[in-house]
């Protein structure tokens, strides 16, 4: 059995590492994010209230979150192993976590950090450009279309989302750099974290993340 966490600044390519662990080992996907959103989606009372949070732009307390990371943590459906994704955010749901997990008597394997430098995510994101009409994305200088704004497969013209503004990017690394050091921390100390150079190829990444657990 494998646990992970899985972090990483918002463009460093957690998301593709992530589905890419999910199927190599077979874990269960736990992702607040994605449970608030489909909370919020059927209008439950939990989505209601997470909603509220969420609008200001603020995170939701931390014992509400505790509680359904618990909820789903106790059912124990995860035969290969879970991905904690998006939790824990704050060195108090950390510590929260490792009760949890006492708890249970089970431990996390590894605290997974892909690491790209903020300069070059920048690069990355603020030259992101996203077809509206049916979805495809494209970048300035590593994926450009062959015609400039205009999308290859269905012509619309091509917009830059707010989120990859440049100022709206460095914002958002300046508030992950903030709040996710001290957890960084947290887990060297406790010999969990592997830090994974994520500025090389997808597969390489990929190959480097599971060479360090173990496979060659």
């Amino acid at each position: 059995m494998i646990n992970l966490l899985i972090m990483g600044k918002p463009g460093a390519g957690k998301g593709t590492q992530s589905k890419k662990l999910l199927k190599h080992y077979q874990l269960e996907h736990i992702s607040t994010g994605n449970i608030y959103r489909d909370e919020i989606k059927k209008g439950s009372e939990i989505g209601i209230e997470a909603k509220k949070y969420l609008d200001q732009g603020n995170l939701v307390p931390d014992k509400m979150t505790n509680d359904i990371v618990w909820e789903i943590l106790s059912k124990k459906d995860y035969p290969n192993g879970f991905m904690l994704d998006g939790y824990p955010r704050t060195r108090a749901q950390a510590e929260a976590l490792d009760e949890m997990l006492c708890r249970l008597e089970i431990s996390l394997t590894s605290v997974i950090n892909v690491d790209v430098e903020d300069e070059i995510l920048l690069r990355r994101m603020a030259g992101r450009r996203v077809c509206p009409s049916c979805g495809h994305t494209y970048h300035t200088d590593y994926h450009p279309p062959k015609l400039e704004g205009i999308c290859d497969h269905c012509g619309h013209e091509l917009i830059q989302r707010p989120d990859d503004l440049e100022e709206s990017v460095m914002n958002r690394l300046a508030i992950y750099n903030e709040k996710t050091k001290p957890l960084l921390d947290y887990y060297d100390e406790k010999n969990l974290l592997v830090v994974i150079d994520g500025e090389q190829s997808t597969n390489k990444v990929f190959h480097d993340i599971i060479s360090k657990l173990g496979e060659k």
